[in-house]
């Protein structure tokens, strides 16, 4: 399974850090004394508070894209959802050579954001047109945090990246005409996702354990 694939990347970058600090060192280097002045970050541990944040981030999209698969099967539209959550896998498992020379947590942190940036990417598109988002899914703070963390013109560079896959992953016209795709928008449409939000925590949970964990707050 791939997700599996990617928590093994995940639990290998984890105990490089642990033995090497890279991505630590980078943050003392380079980031928290430029840091957007929106991020407030605790007066002790601040480093090592940023780097649980991105462990936190990273750790979600293997949860996320298990919980969505489980989602867009149990609504019949499996087949639309899947090519975006196998280009979000594919970020770990044949990362592109837009983030070659980065290492450990710092390449998972880029790869990480390329999968959460096309996801909100392909929701925002989702809800122009038809009011709701394929999967109840808001990361937009925590990518604000990282896209920072990651700083610019780098981070701008993988945003352009995502928006280029996103316009040839999206959904063709037809696509919105189906029945599945009509009955899971009218459905959504009613319950505002109350039901899949209770039996995925995670969908919900995730945004908010991500902030306070780190303690940081916009």
């Amino acid at each position: 399974m791939a997700t599996n694939a990617i928590r093994d990347t995940i639990a290998l970058a984890k105990l490089h850090e642990q033995q090497h600090g890279h991505l630590a060192k980078l943050f003392d280097q380079h980031v928290i004394d430029n840091i957007h002045f929106a991020i407030q970050l605790p007066e002790q541990e601040s480093t090592a508070s940023l780097v649980d944040f991105v462990i936190a981030y990273i750790e979600h999209v293997p949860s996320f894209i298990d919980a969505a698969r489980s989602i867009s099967k149990d609504a019949h539209i499996q087949d639309y959802a899947e090519p975006v959550l196998r280009i979000a896998e594919e970020y770990f498992l044949k990362p592109p050579e837009i983030v070659a020379g980065h290492i450990g947590l710092d390449e998972l942190m880029d790869e990480a954001y390329l999968a959460h940036r096309l996801i909100e990417e392909i929701n925002d598109r989702f809800m122009i047109r038809t009011s709701i988002p394929l999967v109840p899914m808001d990361m937009t703070m925590s990518n604000l945090i990282i896209h920072s963390l990651i700083g610019e013109p780098f981070a701008n560079e993988l945003d352009e990246a995502v928006q280029y896959t996103a316009e040839r992953a999206m959904f063709k016209e037809h696509i919105y005409d189906s029945p599945e795709f009509k009955a899971y928008i009218d459905k959504h449409k009613d319950n505002q996702w109350d039901r899949e939000q209770q039996h995925w925590p995670c969908l919900t949970d995730s945004l908010a354990i991500n902030l306070q964990f780190s303690n940081i707050h916009l």
